[in-house]
């Protein structure tokens, strides 16, 4: 594995989000000194926090899936993710509600999920889950070491006994052809499938190899910090900062200092952080203005679908919604077309309703409720522009309310006594490319080795981290986008897995001593996809 080129005694990471997180706490682990400039005030990146009228609505991921990658990062600096945030197993982890008035409560418990099934669509469906099950977990343990939790210097590390074993599973096959070998109910492929929009492409286009992500919601289980999302960043936070690090916060990054292939210090609005190494966190645009220049490619990066987030603080709930509702339409096909090909807004939109308060009530005032609405919409390179949405917000959010009243949530906008709504304008703004949170889309052009990689050429000391590089978009893969970034700093190709003594704490570093609704790292740019 490549590594930065010594000295790496004080590493620099820009941008307090998960990944940089991540990268910190490895890094102290590692003996590293670390310092952290962040733009905002407070940690978090897209996993950021919304405060209105005694609401709390978590900005981007609602959904922590595999807790033992964020373990890792706690463990790096001789503690754990659970001494730090009460996590509250989700049961279900999804409810499914179809436009011909069905439901399905998606259970990570193999038992409860089979009798669901079985309730849903029958034996035969039952049968075809459970050898959908087994392939999961096939899938997952072929792919997670080799392809996934690894640096990546050469395509030709793919050509190991594992590329064969993932070939033999059908991994390169596509993802909807796969589903429908198990399963024929189109309404339970669906809920095996929807998944791999979050990664930038439709099921029929999607690798097999993605199913990797049903696995994670449907099988390791999904979990709820008490206190929301953001709960996992401010422990994180708060876990570095014990272990030694520094932090920069309301901090701006302007630029780089170079000397040759070096880079000596990062440039704020604050002053100069002289360093040995620096981790970029933000989104790859952001990143690449510090570096001066993009990275060659035969192709340019393809960007993921968007979305419109409308946040909800209302005085009441509806009982046919858990804690994660997936609310399908008629359309399923043409909704993926509109997306990622025509670049049009969803005609018969499925939705993604969170309501955090049926688990953690301490999200509102008593007897209140909150709601996060999410409705992907076509990235501003094929759809509406950034600017458009001004004008258009206003109509979607009203277009939104009208589905949700028509989809059995009957009253929903005279309840409201508190809304946020975020559209492509307000990503664009925070410095995300093609105003997506989702960043580069996973293509096979831009999987494994052929994503923007970690270790930035020409420079021997930089590395990136967050969902633009390796391995990609999400809470799981970003965390080990922080472990595999620090590990080109320190040579560590898997580092240890089991608790470490922190590092005596260091001393302050001389030098230098974003509210969008998603707040970012420091150059307008965040990181840590929802």
């Amino acid at each position: 594995m490549r590594r930065a080129v010594p000295p790496t005694d004080h590493v620099v990471v820009i941008g307090a989000g998960l990944a940089g997180l991540s990268a910190a706490c490895h890094l102290l682990g590692a003996g590293r000194r670390v310092t952290l400039v962040e733009r905002d005030e407070e940690p978090g990146g897209r996993a950021g926090r919304i405060r209105r009228g005694g609401y709390l609505f978590d900005t981007g991921p609602t959904v922590l899936t595999m807790p033992d990658l964020a373990d890792e990062a706690f463990a790096a600096v001789g503690t754990s993710l659970r001494e730090h945030v009460d996590l509250l197993p989700l049961h279900p982890a999804y409810r499914a509600r179809f436009a011909d008035g069905s439901t399905l409560d998606v259970h990570t418990d193999a038992q409860a999920m089979e009798a669901e099934v079985a309730r849903f669509a029958g034996a035969r469906e039952a049968a075809g889950y459970r050898e959908l099950r087994r392939w999961l977990v096939r899938l997952h343990r072929a792919q997670m070491r080799r392809f996934i939790d690894t640096n990546f210097d050469s395509p030709w590390q793919l050509l190991t006994p594992d590329l064969a074993r993932l070939a033999a599973l059908g991994g390169f096959g596509r993802l909807a052809p796969r589903i429908g070998r198990h399963l024929r109910d189109e309404r339970l492929q669906r809920v095996f499938s929807f998944q791999s929009l979050y990664a930038g492409v439709a099921p029929v286009r999607a690798l097999a190899a993605y199913a990797v992500i049903a696995y994670m919601d449907t099988v390791a289980g999904v979990w709820f910090p008490r206190g929301g999302m953001h709960a996992l960043p401010r422990a994180m936070a708060a876990a570095a900062e014990a272990a030694g690090a520094a932090f920069r916060y309301g901090t701006t990054v302007e630029g780089l200092e170079r000397r040759g292939s070096r880079v000596t210090a990062v440039l704020t609005d604050r002053g100069r952080i002289a360093c040995d190494a620096v981790v970029l966190t933000p989104d790859l645009p952001a990143t690449y203005r510090l570096l001066g220049r993009a990275p060659r490619r035969a192709v340019p990066l393809r960007f993921s679908p968007s979305a419109v987030v409308l946040h909800l603080g209302t005085d009441r709930t509806w009982p046919e919604l858990a804690h994660h509702t997936l609310s399908f339409g008629h359309a399923w096909e043409r909704t993926f077309d509109e997306l990622t090909r025509a670049g049009r807004l969803m005609t018969d939109p499925s939705l993604l309703i969170t309501n955090p308060t049926a688990t953690d009530p301490s999200a509102a005032p008593a007897g209140r409720h909150t709601h996060y609405v999410l409705a992907p919409v076509p990235n501003t390179a094929i759809g509406p522009g950034a600017t458009a949405w001004s004008g258009l917000a206003p109509g979607y959010r009203d277009h939104l309310l009208g589905v949700l009243e028509q989809r059995g949530l009957t009253g929903v906008g005279a309840a409201v006594e508190e809304e946020c709504l975020v559209t492509p304008a307000d990503w664009t703004a925070q410095g995300h490319a093609a105003g997506t949170p989702f960043s580069a889309a996973h293509t096979l052009a831009q999987t494994g080795p052929f994503r923007p990689r970690n270790l930035v050429r020409g420079l021997e000391n930089a590395v990136l981290a967050g969902c633009g590089t390796t391995p990609g978009v999400g809470v799981p893969t970003v965390l080990i986008s922080g472990k595999l970034a620090a590990a080109r700093i320190t040579g560590a190709a898997h580092p240890a897995r089991t608790r470490r003594h922190p590092p005596a704490a260091a001393p302050p570093h001389p030098g230098s001593t974003v509210t969008a609704p998603s707040s970012s790292s420091t150059t307008g740019a965040s990181h840590d996809g929802p």
